[in-house]
């Protein structure tokens, strides 16, 4: 069974930064992409920043400029760099593995950004 646990959230002021790591377990399976999301209170769950196996990443537009997510396919490891965090990058944040045939969540971890 893959296990992906995230790490890396908590509290912090508007303009500063955080780093969101995720590590996914239990498998030999080919991992296709790592992608992370996140769901803000009375909000649908959105993709934040996604990267390939092949190295192609994806973001939001309004996270473009501040966040950089980067992964290592054979550790099976996804860190999200956030800067110039706002007060609406206020969310939970879940990592999704992907394989071949299925993908996996994390149980996300809770970023708050006052103020």
């Amino acid at each position: 069974q893959v296990q992906v646990v995230e790490s890396g959230g908590g509290l912090v002021q508007a303009g500063g930064s955080l780093r969101l790591s995720c590590v996914a377990s239990g498998t030999t399976g080919s991992l296709k992409s790592i992608g992370w999301y996140r769901q803000a209170p009375g909000k649908q769950r959105e993709l934040v920043a996604g990267v390939s196996s092949g190295g192609t990443t994806t973001y939001l537009d309004s996270v473009k400029g501040r966040f950089t997510i980067s992964s290592d396919n054979a550790k099976s490891t996804a860190v999200l760099q956030m800067n110039s965090l706002k007060p609406e990058d206020t969310a939970v944040y879940y990592c999704n593995a992907v394989y071949t045939f299925k993908s996996y969540w994390g149980q996300g971890t809770q970023v708050i950004v006052s103020s």
